[in-house]
């Protein structure tokens, strides 16, 4: 295959005599995430690069704290130890460079003593082309593609923003997104509009979500066919997230399954209907604080209300999840709005300024 980068990568090389000794080599530097890497060889990166059309000096990001560029040559290298293949680069990247708009917050998030972790959310063809699954175990990395875009995020914060546990990573727990945390939308058996297409992305196009996540909290209710029923226990469920976690409002994602996504489209409705009661039903009264041990904070303000949504637009609504079965999931954000989930088109510039005609 002829390669068209323009220019030569430009990173260190390391040399090992076979694939035990390389594992070894990452491993003692504090290169992985604990699991074993691919060797990101010249050959293998260089391909991530020209699938993604990308130079290796291209600019992805900038590192908010300290101010350090982040290139395209060592995102891609980071993305081969993920396992990544050519086809898994432009989701990363753009990801990446999602996670660089000033309203994701990334040093927050990533250096928190809250734990997050960061959520890749699929949209558009390049599921099927990368063999993204949005079925069967959804959450939990059930194919290759979901799998290494997830962990190249993590990998390439590990080593490109220094983002290593008792470092800049602070987080008290923590949660096991932080390996990889990756989902498709099961756009195919959905009568509902994409969620990237809702946020403003072309017809048509690919794109990516990040949000900054806590773990997913799993609902189940198999007992009725009312979407109003059905809704009220992800609500009840964003409530004890108020409680026991953060009473602040920011985005939410609900992944809705095939079993309760089908009573809710037979019903005839859309995300924007379920966002628009989820806004009114998933909110809190700081008095009830007191109930779960907090009482200290509430002072004179048990009646103030707090919704778990500043507005229905907050809530992110995915379809996924296997074919049977009464479940969903809440996943919370990191920290109310200091954090705001991000989308971005993968391959096209949605916000980029029309030629100027030629005079």
């Amino acid at each position: 295959m002829q390669l068209h980068t323009k220019r030569a990568l430009t990173s260190r090389v390391h040399e090992a005599p076979d694939f035990a000794a390389a594992q070894e080599l990452y491993h003692s530097n504090g290169w992985t995430d604990g699991l074993p890497i691919v060797p990101p060889t010249e050959a293998a990166v260089e391909a991530c690069l020209e699938w993604a059309g990308m130079d290796p000096d291209q600019l992805l990001g900038i590192e908010p704290v300290r101010g350090q560029p982040i290139t395209a040559e060592k995102l891609a290298i980071n993305a081969v130890m993920a396992g990544c293949l050519p086809m898994h680069f432009p989701a990363v990247a753009t990801a990446w460079q999602a996670m660089h708009k000033d309203e994701f917050l990334l040093h927050g998030v990533t250096s928190s003593t809250g734990g997050c972790a960061i959520l890749v959310i699929l949209n558009g063809p390049i599921r099927l082309e990368i063999g993204a699954n949005a079925t069967f175990n959804a959450l939990g990395n059930s194919d290759r593609a979901t799998a290494v875009i997830g962990r190249a995020i993590r990998l390439a914060l590990i080593n490109l923003m220094d983002v290593r546990p008792g470092g800049i990573d602070r987080a008290t727990l923590g949660h096991p997104g932080k390996y990889s945390y990756c989902l498709a939308e099961d756009e195919e058996d959905m009568t509902w509009e994409p969620l990237h297409i809702q946020r403003g992305m072309p017809e048509g196009t690919s794109g990516v979500t990040v949000f900054a996540a806590m773990g997913p909290r799993q609902i189940m209710n198999e007992w009725t066919t009312d979407p109003k029923e059905i809704l009220e226990t992800f609500a009840a469920e964003m409530r004890a997230n108020q409680l026991h976690y953060s009473i602040y409002g920011g985005n939410y994602v609900i992944v809705i399954p095939k079993q309760l996504r089908d009573h809710i489209q037979a019903a005839g409705w859309t995300k924007k209907n379920i966002a628009e009661y989820i806004f009114e039903r998933a909110r809190v009264e700081r008095g009830e604080w007191a109930n779960v041990g907090k009482g200290s904070v509430v002072r004179d303000r048990a009646s103030k209300v707090h919704p778990a949504l500043q507005s229905p637009d907050d809530l992110l609504v995915v379809a996924a999840g296997g074919p049977a079965g009464g479940f969903g999931a809440v996943i919370p954000p990191w920290m109310g709005s200091k954090t705001r989930a991000v989308t971005a088109a993968i391959g096209v510039c949605v916000d980029c300024e029309p030629p100027k005609p030629v005079k």
